[in-house]
C-alpha cells in the first residue's frame, strides 16, 4: 500500500506541535495574570494537533493533477528563497540595527522581490507602517521595540 501525501505531513505537523506544546508548557507562570502569556501558545498547539489529526484522517490518494499542481516552477522557487532569506537577514537586523530602520528596510526590498511596480506607494506604506507601529508599541502601549542606532 502507498503512502499518502497528506499523511506524512499530518506526522510531522503532529511531531511539531507535540514539540511546541512541551515547549509552550515551559513558559514561567505570573502570580497576578487573568489570562497567562502561555494561553495563546498552548492553544495554538492542542489546535495544531486536532488539525494534523484530521489532516491524516482526511488523507485521499495523489491524482496526476495534484502531482502537477504542486509542481513549483525555479523562477517561483527563486523569489520564496529571496523572500526567506529578506526574512532571515530582517531577524538578525532587528536587534543591533533598530525595530524602526529594519522594518523600514524589509518593507521596501519584499516588494520590489515580489515585483510590485508602484514605487511610491511602497515607499509610503513602508515608512508610514513602520512609524505608526513604532510610536503605537513604544509611546501608546509603552512596549519598548528595539531601538537599535536610532537615539530615539
Amino acid at each position: 500500500m502507498r503512502t499518502k501525501p497528506d499523511r506524512i505531513i499530518s506526522l510531522v505537523l503532529l511531531v511539531f506541535a507535540v514539540v511546541y506544546l512541551a515547549l509552550s508548557y515551559r513558559l514561567p507562570a505570573f502570580p497576578y495574570a487573568v489570562i497567562d502569556s502561555d494561553v495563546l501558545p498552548k492553544g495554538l498547539g492542542y489546535l495544531l494537533i486536532i488539525l494534523a489529526i484530521v489532516l491524516f484522517l482526511q488523507a485521499k490518494d495523489d491524482t496526476d493533477a495534484d502531482k502537477e499542481r504542486r509542481y513549483v516552477k525555479k523562477e517561483d522557487l527563486i523569489i520564496l528563497l529571496s523572500v526567506l532569506a529578506a526574512l532571515l537577514i530582517y531577524i538578525f537586523l532587528l536587534e543591533p540595527v533598530g525595530f524602526l530602520l529594519s522594518t523600514i528596510l524589509f518593507l521596501l526590498v519584499i516588494p520590489f522581490v515580489l515585483g510590485f511596480k508602484k514605487k511610491v506607494t511602497t515607499v509610503l506604506v513602508a515608512f508610514l507602517f513602520s512609524g505608526v507601529m513604532y510610536y503605537s508599541f513604544n509611546y501608546l502601549l509603552n512596549i519598548t521595540l528595539p531601538q537599535g542606532i536610532l537615539p530615539f
